[in-house]
């Protein structure tokens, strides 16, 4: 991820804010409004109405802004991404959602009053990296197989079906040792594993920023417990805390399975084809953060 050192000029600022997000809430674009006045920023904050988040954050980039702020979830902000691409404008995912695994890699556990207040007092540009496996990028990480699973009953459970929580843990086990995934690195031979984790340069403590490549994890789980715990992991986007991952550095592979291969990315979960291929990309769009690595107390 390569950090520039201007402060960039920010004549026109979009922000897109959904109140719904986890840590939002209804009075979030009034709080950007203010913040923007007493920067003495100019730009236009707006929520998604009935066409939704997706058609929200196309109308903000027809306004062509220096600068698009986001105040959302996970899912949002590598919506907003994918939009805005490496030829796009700058752009602020900031942390308004639950998990926030991208806003937190780049803005280091500042909630969004204060990242914004900081990006737009002195903000650099930085160039940021990542990977796309099956037309779907990603920023930070991505688990692939059955440990997968185990996002979705935290998904539902964070939208409180408990019931729906629990069907799909259980789900999760059966699916554990149905099928292992098969997967190639590079022009290495095919293996098989239970699931496949593959991080991002944003995050590596493996990697240099400039290395231009993925860690590759095979995980390999014994049992049930190990199937428990590694989906807590990366369900949290902490896989490679845990005692079983090896790392390798990998810049394209190809995953494949008898049937569809559960995934999550940046901590959404999704479901992919039964063949995927995937690569990194080595500028995947610009974004605007602290000049200081460090957190504010």
């Amino acid at each position: 991820m390569k950090t520039g050192t201007k402060r960039p000029r920010l004549n026109h600022v979009a922000v897109v804010v959904n109140p719904a997000a986890g840590r939002a809430g209804p009075g979030a674009a009034g709080e950007v409004e203010r913040i923007l006045g007493e920067l003495g920023v100019k730009g236009a904050v707006t929520t998604p109405g009935e066409a939704g988040l997706e058609a929200c954050l196309r109308a903000a980039l027809d306004t062509k802004p220096d600068l698009l702020a986001i105040v959302a979830g996970d899912g949002t902000a590598r919506a907003a991404a994918e939009m805005v691409g490496p030829r796009g404008p700058l752009l602020a995912p900031l942390p308004g959602g639950t998990m926030n695994m991208l806003p937190n890699a780049l803005y280091h556990g500042r909630d969004w009053k204060t990242a914004l207040a900081d990006i737009l007092t002195d903000g650099v540009e930085r160039r940021v990296s990542g990977g796309e496996i099956d037309g779907h990028a990603f920023y930070v990480a991505a688990i692939l197989g059955s440990p997968a699973l185990w996002a979705e009953a935290r998904e539902a459970a964070r939208r409180g079906n408990l019931g729906g929580a629990i069907d799909r843990a259980r789900r999760a086990l059966r699916r554990a040792f149905s099928g292992r995934l098969r997967f190639s690195l590079g022009r290495r031979p095919y293996a098989k594993a239970e699931a496949l984790a593959l991080m991002c340069p944003l995050v590596s403590r493996a990697m240099d920023d400039g290395e231009g490549h993925l860690e590759a994890a095979a995980i390999d789980p014994a049992g049930a417990l190990d199937v428990f715990r590694l989906g807590f992991h990366a369900a949290l986007g902490d896989w490679r805390a845990d005692p079983k991952v090896v790392v390798t550095r990998v810049r394209a592979g190809r995953a494949w399975a008898s049937g569809p291969i559960p995934a999550v990315l940046d901590g959404e979960p999704i479901q992919l084809g039964p063949v995927a291929d995937f690569h990194f990309r080595p500028v995947a769009f610009k974004a605007l953060t602290p000049r200081e690595a460090e957190v504010r107390a």
